[in-house]
């Protein structure tokens, strides 16, 4: 790629050639059974993919965002879960402990997540509360030392794994009146260990893309856990995992890139192998213009996640660059995944074939980490429109 260092283009690199040797060959039986591989999991831990983009001193690599899109990206090629799996941990497990927590609660957790040994969910999400985090009806209740928490949560990533060692919860601990005199809810997070009494992490769901991936829905019923584990200033919750929405569109960005490479790294090979009518179907210009709008939309995408990674590092405003590159890198997925589908024909119908896991996996890419509607409201709203 012509805009990344030695170091970065190293990078990726290896982490590609791991994902061709290590990942790929248990993707489809992972798929098959619904089941994270949790020696794979490791074996990224041992590579260091867990800590890219914290500093050397608390045990990780000393990178930036743009080093964990780049592994983000090269994972995707071929396994979105696995991919998803090491977004998720870093973004919505690892990050918010970094960037809001105390030292204790950065001493105690930290070591772990950024090795891989441990994971961490983000429970944000509600049956009626998504990207309206503001209808959030899970309640923490300040008792003496402690918080009493109630509620569910739902579609929550990497909670339930062997290695899962706690969600950070958004929950109403209180109202706020606004100067004009309404009154809106106060979401803090807080770190609730799994385990805890009351804290019940339900089956996996039998999802349709994703599907060795850790998702399940949470309850907590009379949750108690310290005050101590209040993570950044109480009623400051959403505020603070807005900047963490934000960048982790970028990483889900680079994922739809890595999917769109992918295909078209099928498609090609394919084209250029399968012969109908005594000819290779790359030889019809329909398949070669195809395949040429494929390779327009993984360029493009590119661009876009690295831009808005190259602005995160360097410490810009990038709010409407990431939601310009989340909106058409999955754009650019889900295209690419179904040109692809339509190349392999049959064979593309089949599980066994990455083009198809692929085409069921990248529909969540428009929904997950705010939709694409989401993406359109939050540009107009960066261009002065309301």
């Amino acid at each position: 790629m012509h805009d990344l260092s030695p170091e970065e283009q190293q990078l990726y690199d290896m982490v590609c050639e791991f994902a061709d040797t290590v990942v790929a060959p248990q993707s489809y039986e992972a798929d098959r059974t619904h089941t994270l591989s949790m020696d794979v999991v490791a074996q990224m831990g041992e590579l260091g993919l867990f800590g890219l983009p914290f500093p050397e001193e608390l045990g990780g690599q000393g990178g930036d965002y743009m080093a964990l899109g780049l592994a983000i990206e090269a994972l995707a090629r071929v396994d979105q879960s696995i991919a998803i799996t090491l977004e998720a941990a870093v973004g919505l497990g690892t990050m918010p402990i970094f960037r809001h927590g105390t030292d204790e609660q950065k001493a105690e957790h930290l070591p772990d997540l950024v090795a891989g040994r441990a994971l961490a969910g983000f429970g944000l999400t509600e049956s009626e509360a998504g990207s309206d985090a503001g209808a959030t009806r899970t309640t923490a209740v300040l008792e003496g030392d402690e918080w009493v928490i109630n509620g569910s949560k739902q579609f929550i990533t990497n909670s339930g794994t062997p290695i899962t060692k706690f969600v950070t919860v958004t929950a109403v601990t209180g109202e706020r009146t606004r100067p004009d005199g309404s009154v809106s809810k106060e979401l803090s997070t807080i770190i609730v260990p799994n385990g805890t009494p009351g804290f019940t992490v339900g089956p996996g769901y039998d999802k349709s893309g994703w599907r060795a991936s850790d998702t399940h829905p949470l309850t907590f019923d009379d949750v108690r856990v310290p005050a101590a584990n209040l993570l950044g200033e109480r009623g400051r919750g959403f505020a603070n995992f807005l900047r963490t929405l934000d960048e982790g569109r970028i990483a889900i960005a680079a994922l739809a890139t890595g999917v769109a490479q992918g295909c078209l790294d099928e498609a090609l090979a394919y084209a250029k192998t399968r012969n109908v009518f005594g000819v290779p179907i790359a030889s019809h210009q329909y398949i070669a213009f195809t395949i040429a709008q494929m390779q327009a939309r993984v360029y493009t995408s590119r661009l876009a996640w690295h831009d808005a990674a190259r602005r995160v590092d360097a410490g810009l405003p990038f709010k409407k660059e990431a939601a310009m590159a989340k909106l058409v890198s999955s754009d650019a997925a889900m295209l690419n995944s179904r040109d692809a589908t339509q190349i392999f024909g049959g064979m593309g119908f089949m599980n066994e074939s990455l083009v198809a896991r692929h085409y069921r996996d990248s529909k969540i890419l428009e929904i997950g980490e705010g939709t694409n509607e989401v993406q359109l409201m939050v540009i107009a709203r960066e261009l002065g429109l309301e």
